[in-house]
């Protein structure tokens, strides 16, 4: 039997490397997605906004429901290659497939224009549950100690940080080099080719990210179930026995909030870069900076959640990006070097998410200590229920949001929509971190708690074995 409590569990740092490139994969598909893809159907494509929120709310809220059904699908899966392992392998490149048709032009016009792009977000979203799902609750598979968990979880933050930063740097630059379209001054602007070509790069870099994470993140972690969590049961009653979590629940409410925040204002960033500071060339450096400041929180992170735990140091950087997104509201976008630093610092406090997922590691321990519960799939599906969820929420609140502030697509926008696109981009988002920090207050999983789950869970592996 693995994993007594006597074993002195190490960081390996190869594995730490390849689980890294799970989160690249997931980034190469999701950055397009979730920076582009509304600005694609509007500018692009031409759907109103009524028609994109309706595709974001109906995409999106499946997508949250379909994640508790991915969870137990792969929670129940026996394979050679492990139970979340074959999903890497197999699944990537149906996400891919979908990406492409995601940022298609297809020679439509009406409803069967909203249909098909409906039909092909879901897809993606689909393929992209079964990837993150399985790949969020592989860390609990490949360790077994709180902090290495969290080491893990950092190098995946790591890996995140880096292909924003790059993406953020080379995605725009790409799209344009792509692009043969250009404006009334004789500069050129994104078109459909663009949008098109760049998407079939990222995919097709996709896939050997996922493939070597699976190759390398073996499921050697071995925990003896629970015999109520091992009986089969209908989704429904494991998601009900879940919710005694009271742990779980606070994390997820968390990453719902601070999901709605981020990916929001990511989705309108793009919008107050062109229209309220006034420059397509701002789009790279001001994403370039968020990036690299998450890479620097994200390098912080081993060190940050050893000196202040993981609780503490989540609600010090929410404090610090609410009062950036406070500061960015009020003082006018028309110096580029203070959007850069500002930026720059949202960045390193963006790391924070990653926070929650090393939190999320520790409720499943929890769970099983405390409930006899321990379902990693169903456990991360709660986390991407929470994200797709706040998606679907975000995405077509802002959507309406920007409508109703007068935006106009390709054209100069007045004054009052440019407060209204800089309130949604900033103000917004300072409420919803707000509100996603006080449950943290009635956390309680710190080092100590968890030492001690770790040692009596291992003693009861020990004594089922004899």
């Amino acid at each position: 039997m693995e994993n007594h409590a006597v074993t002195q569990e190490k960081t390996n740092k190869f594995t730490g490397f390849c689980y890294s490139f799970g989160e690249v994969g997931s980034q190469l598909s999701w950055y397009m997605i979730n920076t582009y893809l509304t600005i694609f159907y509007t500018d692009i494509v031409g759907l109103t906004a009524s028609a994109i929120s309706l595709i974001m709310l109906i995409a999106r809220v499946w997508d949250a429901i379909n994640d508790p059904m991915m969870g137990v699908i792969a929670d129940r899966t026996r394979t050679r290659w492990g139970k979340f392992r074959p999903y890497l392998m197999f699944a990537s490149p149906f996400l891919a497939i979908f990406n492409v048709l995601t940022f298609t032009v297809f020679p439509v016009e009406g409803a069967a224009k909203v249909i098909i792009c409906l039909i092909c977000y879901i897809g993606a979203g689909m393929a992209y549950t079964a990837i993150c799902v399985t790949y969020g609750g592989l860390v609990n598979l490949i360790a077994r100690d709180s902090q290495i968990r969290m080491d893990y979880t950092s190098c995946r933050a790591i890996g995140s940080s880096v292909i924003q930063m790059i993406l953020s740097a080379v995605a725009m630059p790409v799209i344009l080099f792509f692009s043969q379209t250009f404006d009334e001054a004789g500069a050129l602007v994104a078109d459909a080719r663009g949008y098109f070509i760049t998407t079939v790069i990222c995919s097709l870099i996709m896939l050997p990210c996922f493939w070597l994470c699976a190759w390398r993140c073996k499921e050697n972690v071995v925990v003896e179930t629970p015999a109520q969590s091992a009986e089969k049961k209908p989704v429904w009653q494991s998601l009900k026995a879940m919710c005694k979590n009271k742990m779980l629940l606070i994390t997820v409410f968390c990453v719902f909030m601070g999901a709605i925040a981020i990916m929001s204002r990511m989705s309108m960033l793009t919008y107050y870069v062109i229209y309220v500071v006034g420059s397509f060339t701002m789009i790279a450096p001001i994403f370039t900076s968020v990036t690299v400041g998450q890479l620097i929180g994200s390098l912080l992170l081993p060190w940050g959640t050893r000196i202040f735990g993981k609780r503490n140091l989540l609600l010090l950087m929410n404090v610090v990006m609410v009062i950036c997104f406070v500061i960015m509201f009020l003082i006018p976008a028309n110096n580029n070097a203070f959007l850069i630093i500002i930026s720059l610092i949202i960045g390193v406090t963006g790391a924070s998410a990653n926070v929650c997922t090393g939190m999320l590691s520790d409720c499943i321990e929890y769970g099983d200590w405390k409930y006899g519960i321990r379902e990693e799939g169903l456990t991360y599906s709660y986390m991407s229920f929470g994200v797709k969820l706040a998606t679907a929420v975000g995405g077509s609140v802002t959507v309406l949001l920007l409508a109703a502030s007068g935006y106009v697509p390709n054209a100069e926008q007045t004054e009052a929509v440019k407060t209204g696109i800089n309130a949604v981009v900033n103000l917004a988002p300072a409420v919803c971190i707000v509100i996603s920090a006080i449950p943290l207050f009635w956390y309680k999983l710190d080092k100590k708690l968890m030492d001690q789950i770790r040692v009596e869970l291992d003693e009861r592996n020990v004594a089922k074995a004899k």
